[in-house]
């Protein structure tokens, strides 16, 4: 065998997600907010200009595939570290070679690093001088939120960009491309293809572009071929390639259900809501999407009228997420009737949407005085501080101005009279909050 028959079986051996990475900016697949054609990051990449930086978003969704086009269309060095094996004998190497890279050859040189959230603050803070003096442009992928999870130090210094989940139309096309390509993809097996199967494998993936490809493969790859090599894939082949049963009625039927529950929620009926729960998970419904529009509605359709709702509504997600089915049905089962018989109140949503509705429209940034943080602020603004009334020293409540004038009269959370929300407007009025503006 010589070398370039062991090339080629290297490159087959890679599953098809890797095959099909794109390798340009015009083969890459969603993400239009980041890199449409008018976007700030597409028009720095064609000028040569992309400083350090961060991409954040869910799995599959092109983090890793765009900081390879990144690299690659520049034609500046990479190194590609993993934050989970790599240490600062590794960044400091890189480090060194991105200087040497400078110095005799006036090339630049990308750090691609991924899963850049796992970095501990000695390897944070060996990479960064070179950050800062530009020896190297950091490129770091990460599924966590890089504010709360990475050195501030980094992240002030890179541009973070948020990838967002592919949508099914994405992803369908990205399927269908790859049963097409006989080179990088399947094009070879003549796959014939059922729409509702790469419907279904589009829709299961959850915007997980990966997770889409790895199913198609093994759909494809464990088919029996016909007699002339063709390949027939069914909706029963996609669903047991992606492990997940396609929904046993259509999409309006979905929507319908969806609907009902959220409603029957609302309406106080837990009969209904439980039926129509269970009747969307038996056809091929997420229970997790039950879950989140149950916390959802526990705040929006309950809200202060029954607190604990939200607390019952999460620990029930929780649970499922930690559980699965069956028995994580019995805590979401639970959840759904609480909803359901908790005393209902629409007055948080309100109060969400007027305090919004000003914040748009109003905008009025002058805070009282005596709200201000004046710890280096001049001698006239500790005088105005004196004048903030503690409400520890008043036995724990002050009636005293928090809204700027322009809006000082203004009563956004208005309680009802379920629930505990009585007593809330009961208290309110002790302390002569007006229910109305």
């Amino acid at each position: 065998m010589d070398l370039f028959d062991f090339t080629d079986h290297k490159e087959k051996a890679k599953p098809l997600a890797e095959r099909m990475r794109a390798n340009t900016l015009d083969e890459f697949i969603g993400q239009k907010h980041i890199v449409g054609e008018n976007s700030l990051l597409r028009r720095a990449i064609r000028l040569d200009r992309l400083g350090s930086c961060i991409f954040w978003g869910p799995p599959g969704c092109g983090k890793t595939t765009l900081a390879n086009v990144v690299a690659l269309s520049t034609g500046g060095e990479v190194v590609r570290l993993n934050a989970v094996s790599s240490g600062v004998a590794d960044v400091k190497k890189a480090v060194d070679t991105a200087r040497e890279n400078l110095r005799l050859y006036g090339k630049k040189t990308y750090l691609l690093l991924d899963e850049c959230h796992r970095f501990n603050k000695t390897q944070s803070d060996s990479l960064l001088p070179a950050i800062e003096q530009g020896t190297i442009l950091f490129i770091g992928s990460t599924t966590e939120n890089p504010y709360a999870s990475m050195t501030p130090a980094i992240v002030s210094r890179c541009r973070v960009f948020e990838f967002k989940r592919l949508t099914e139309e994405e992803i369908e096309g990205a399927l269908r491309a790859a049963l097409k390509n006989r080179h990088k993809g399947l094009g070879k097996y003549a796959v014939d293809a059922a729409p509702e199967a790469i419907r279904h494998i589009a829709r299961m993936a959850g915007g997980d572009l990966r997770t889409a490809y790895n199913a198609l493969e093994l759909a494809v790859l464990t088919t029996p071929p016909h007699a002339d090599g063709s390949i027939s894939l069914t909706l029963a082949d996609a669903e047991q390639s992606i492990q997940r049963k396609a929904l046993s009625y259509n999409e309006d039927a979905y929507y319908d259900f969806l609907s009902a529950f959220c409603k029957s929620l609302r309406g106080s009926d837990p009969d209904a809501a439980l039926y129509y729960a269970m009747r969307l998970i038996e056809g091929g419904c997420d229970p997790m999407l039950l879950a989140r529009r149950l916390v959802v509605h526990s705040a929006e359709d309950v809200g202060m009228a029954a607190p604990d709702a939200l607390n019952v509504a999460v620990s029930a997600m929780v649970a499922f997420e930690h559980l699965g089915a069956p028995e994580g049905l019995l805590p979401l089962s639970e959840a759904i009737i609480y909803v359901c018989e908790a005393p209902k109140s629409g007055a948080v949503k309100n109060a969400m949407f007027a305090a919004k509705e000003d914040a748009s429209r109003v905008r009025d940034d002058n805070v009282p005085p005596y709200l201000k943080d004046n710890t280096f602020g001049s001698a006239a603004d500790k005088a105005r501080s004196a004048d903030y009334k503690y409400p520890h020293d008043y036995g724990g409540y002050v009636r005293q101005q928090y809204l700027p004038d322009s809006l000082k009269d203004r009563v956004y959370y208005r309680p009802t009279e379920n629930g505990f929300e009585r007593r809330v407007r009961e208290m309110r009025r002790d302390k002569g909050v007006p229910d109305k503006d």
